[in-house]
């Protein structure tokens, strides 16, 4: 079997809810960090693009049938080259990666463009079908842009809890406050700032033609302990999960060029990292924040190394409290973790979020010269999935 490489990644900006990105398609969101990854690899040949593996949790809008496919249509690739949607929540476009990666591997392939897109602002209402015709009395809309929706009434009430509410849980049983979910916000914040002041996403982040976002739209620089201590509870009365430490929703789409050993050649240039190994793990659906914990230690027993082998970590920061909890777990020095900002302040467009982790996570290992890293994801109804990298630079 070969070795699976990272080549070119590339995103837009992340922008907020109802923002600067709402009037965009998700399909022409999608199709725009596909021409934008593209454009970082001329000498390939779109038709030797054995693939689209796309990620996308939604799908109940414009970003239905197939979005990976439509993507590519509308990104003017030959009609030749196949597509697919993957579908793990806010791991879609990370389970997108190793999927490819996992098909230029058994040899299937030689190259693959991965990737994902949400559009949260866009995400439709929707009505149930009703069981017969005509009912006579009032039905409900749902919207579809986050969490549970049309539950299944065989499913106990502990697993189907809002992801706030969840959360709030996992704060209580670990004892994690709201000082120290208030701090990694503002370093969040602080530092996503930061690393766009100091060109770090310059060459990562692609604006979609026609808009005018240039830069990821949530960052707040100046939030600070006691700007977001007086922020009200968005759960619970007296709750610790407020507006300010837990992600944004967002629209943003992420994308990245993946080959063989023998890509190279292909490609038309080297390759940046290599996917050392891949985890996936589940739990209950209530615990999904604590999802990467075995998550990344399967993939690491995988690669054969361990924490004390890691030079730069990548955590999604879907709460800040799921992030304490995941740091906590592994015991490592939080300093490793997010240094360029993490999803509270850049955002967390569902279906992309992983693309972006991976391709900030490459980019973090070559600026340090560091060999290994870890990119991990929690994702709703109880699971977590995670990617070693090696730097290959």
């Amino acid at each position: 079997m070969t070795s699976s490489f990272i080549f070119a990644a590339n995103r837009t900006p992340f922008g907020r809810f109802g923002g600067a990105l709402a009037e965009v398609r998700p399909d022409d969101m999608a199709a725009s960090a596909l021409t934008s990854v593209l454009a970082k690899v001329p000498g390939l040949d779109p038709a030797a693009i054995g693939d689209v593996a796309w990620g996308c949790a939604n799908q109940a809008g414009e970003d239905n049938r197939n979005v990976g496919r439509m993507a590519a249509l509308l990104a003017g690739l030959p009609a030749s080259v196949p597509a697919v949607t993957v579908n793990r929540l806010c791991g879609s476009s990370l389970d997108a990666a190793i999927t490819a990666s996992r098909t230029i591997e058994t040899g299937d392939a030689d190259v693959i463009i991965a990737g994902g897109v949400e559009s949260m602002t866009r995400a439709p209402w929707v009505l149930p079908k009703p069981e017969r015709a005509f009912p006579a009395g009032n039905v409900a809309a749902f919207s579809t842009t986050l969490g549970w929706r049309l539950v299944n009434d065989r499913m106990p009430a502990e697993w189907t809890v809002s992801l706030g509410e969840a959360n709030e849980a996992l704060g209580d049983r670990l004892a994690i406050g709201r000082e120290r979910q208030d701090a990694l916000a503002a370093r969040s914040h602080r530092l996503a700032h930061k690393a766009w002041e100091d060109g770090f996403y310059d060459d990562l982040v692609t604006p979609i033609p026609g808009t005018t976002l240039e830069r990821d739209e949530c960052i707040r620089p100046n939030s600070t302990l006691e700007s977001l201590a007086g922020l009200r509870p968005s759960f619970r009365p007296n709750g610790t999960i407020t507006a300010g430490n837990a992600s944004p929703l967002t629209d943003g789409a992420s994308a990245l060029v993946l080959g063989s050993e023998k890509a190279a050649d292909i490609v038309g240039t080297t390759p940046i990292a290599r996917i050392a190994a891949r985890g996936v793990h589940a739990l209950n659906p209530q615990d999904f924040g604590i999802g990467p914990v075995e998550a990344a230690n399967k993939a690491l027993r995988r690669a054969g190394i361990g924490w004390s082998d890691i030079g730069a970590v990548e955590l999604n920061e879907a709460f800040a409290v799921q992030a304490i909890a995941c740091i906590d777990a592994w015991d490592i020095d939080p300093e490793l973790v997010n240094t360029r900002g993490g999803a509270i302040a850049l955002g967390h467009p569902l279906g992309a979020s992983g693309g972006r982790i991976l391709a900030t996570l490459a980019k973090r290992l070559r600026a340090a010269n560091q060999r290994w890293g870890v990119a991990a994801i929690c994702i709703g109804v109880g699971q977590g999935l995670a990617v070693v990298l090696e730097n290959v630079t």
